[in-house]
């Protein structure tokens, strides 16, 4: 999956405003970023995590993400320009609430997915909820409209 060179994100830092069709490709960079870090939130990147970020990558994108684009995606040097938290907190007003409530909702599973939720991982849920300004209702998954 060409994802991993995070178009978007260069292009968002770089003031070009999102257009609709752009939208759901930025919630597949803004899902693939926040889900590679959390998986090295606690430095230790495991088998386990990797596997659960593509079973969520998957079904929230329908696309297929190598365990390669999940790494890359993890290294601190593509945060050079900015942290994590600052992209996040740039790019959520173009985000849907369902996306931001699937991007809580998708870390909060991949924390539990090796069943030993560390510190440093609740540091980092709470540092993403609050770039994204997540409301508690967006926390839990509850967002106004159909139900699916």
């Amino acid at each position: 999956m060409a994802i991993a060179d995070l178009k978007n994100v260069l292009n968002l830092f770089g003031g070009a405003e999102v257009s609709g069709e752009q939208q759901n490709e930025l919630f597949k960079e803004v899902l693939l970023m926040t889900l590679a870090r959390a998986a090295d939130a606690d430095i230790n990147i495991q088998s386990v995590e990797v596997e659960r970020i593509q079973a969520i990558l998957k079904n929230c994108t329908g696309e297929e993400f190598s365990s390669a684009d999940i790494r890359v995606a993890a290294r601190s040097e593509l945060y050079a320009e900015a942290t994590l938290r600052k992209y996040l907190g740039s790019v959520r007003k173009k985000l849907s609430i369902a996306q931001r409530s699937t991007v809580i909702g998708a870390l909060a599973d991949v924390f539990r997915s090796d069943s030993n939720v560390s510190v440093l991982e609740v540091d980092f849920f709470d540092r993403v909820a609050i770039a994204l300004q997540a409301t508690p209702s967006e926390i839990a998954g509850f967002v106004a409209g159909d139900i699916d």
